[in-house]
């Protein structure tokens, strides 16, 4: 039996049975109700950091894209500003060789064919020193009227200089000689050719003495000839030993001169009757000319300057091309220094890569995070009444 509000109730009595019920059924929905409650404020206080640090994430992931984005554009406008660079450059080159190859061309093509027309005027010219030697006889004739000319020293003199100038202007270029040039020890050559060193500057004296010459031309008997023969080879020696003093100057000059004779008797008549002195002269290095054989050695000369020019325009193009070589090496350094920058962007785009497959896969993983699971409610315990 049960008291309730002063009212009596058996514990067989539906009422009290089904106010029990009641009564355990409440107190269980409140049960329920309040674990439901501490569950969802639980997950509600779990999700906002992890809320939060999706979020952050998402901002990171969307900012790694945009500068994915920037550095593909920036690499893409290198890629295009060094292509560019590289052709321009390329073009430059091929122009520049180009040029050089040209200018090569035709200096070379231009030289040989200048040496080949010197050796055939030079084959010419000896081919009028042999005619001249077979008329020298010939011209012996004319003997008298060149005595005729050359009938004083003044005369004689002005002679040979105007002849001399004559065959030197037309064998050479106006920058290749120079008339009364005075050397260092203050004589004044009648030529100076400027020939490159070896063998340097050499002189042609064109003051040759012909009183002995005209003598020996003179003499009416043997006492005569022999000692016009004699004053000849005097005048000559001193001549040659004049001109080896006045105009061979060590580290000035060549170490040979040019005696010019203004005519082909005289020349014919010291090869043919006087040929010691012709030796002398060679020992000497006083090489004896006459016009035609002037001639001929100033052609030579051409030659030689010619030569000398052209190994001028040799080191001029060796010049360009090791200049050339100095580009191609920066070239090639900027390339290399181009391709390293390359590499590190590549470097960098695959760690960006390596970043964003890490974030994607964490990303996954909060977004399959699994809470663990809340314990069912346990039985309530139904406390038994006590019969009083």
């Amino acid at each position: 039996m049960i008291t309730i509000f002063g009212q009596t109730y058996a514990f067989d009595d539906p009422k009290v049975i089904a106010a029990l019920v009641g009564a355990a059924l409440l107190l269980a929905l409140f049960t329920l109700l309040f674990l439901t409650l501490r569950s969802a404020v639980r997950a509600s206080r779990l999700s906002e950091p992890l809320l939060h640090q999706m979020g952050a994430l998402g901002q990171r992931v969307q900012s790694l894209s945009d500068g994915q984005h920037q550095l593909a554009g920036g690499l893409n406008h290198v890629s295009e500003a060094s292509a560019a660079a590289q052709a321009k450059l390329l073009q430059l080159m091929e122009a520049r060789l180009a040029d050089v190859s040209r200018g090569m061309t035709e200096t070379l093509h231009g030289t040989a064919t200048r040496t080949a027309r010197s050796l055939g005027e030079l084959q010419q010219r000896l081919e009028t020193i042999d005619k001249a030697q077979a008329n020298i006889e010939k011209l012996s004739g004319n003997v008298l009227s060149l005595q005729d000319i050359l009938s004083n020293k003044q005369t004689r003199g002005a002679f040979g200089e105007i002849q001399l100038n004559d065959i030197v202007t037309k064998a050479l270029p106006s920058d290749a000689y120079a008339f009364q040039a005075t050397l260092s020890n203050g004589r004044r050559a009648d030529c100076l050719i400027h020939l490159p060193n070896p063998p340097g500057p050499i002189v042609i004296d064109s003051k040759f003495p012909l009183e002995a010459y005209e003598a020996l031309r003179r003499a009416g008997n043997n006492a005569e000839l022999i000692e016009a023969q004699r004053m000849m080879r005097i005048a000559v020696r001193n001549h040659i030993k004049a001109i080896a003093e006045r105009y061979l100057i060590e580290g000035e000059t060549a170490d040979g001169a040019l005696m010019f004779l203004p005519s082909e008797a005289v020349y014919a008549e010291l090869h043919a009757n006087f040929p010691e002195l012709v030796r002398e002269g060679f020992a000497a290095k006083v090489w004896i000319v006459s016009p035609t054989t002037c001639m001929a050695t100033l052609n030579t000369m051409r030659a030689i300057l010619k030569d000398a020019r052209m190994r001028e325009q040799a080191g001029a193009i060796r010049k360009e091309l090791a200049l050339l070589h100095g580009d191609v090496e920066r070239l090639s350094e900027r390339v290399q220094n181009l391709d390293r920058h390359f590499g590190q962007a590549a470097k960098d785009i695959e760690e960006i890569k390596i970043s964003a497959d890490k974030a994607g896969k964490r990303a996954h993983r909060l977004d399959n995070f699994d809470f663990e699971e809340i314990a069912a409610p346990e039985a309530p315990r139904v406390v038994p009444l006590v019969k009083g």
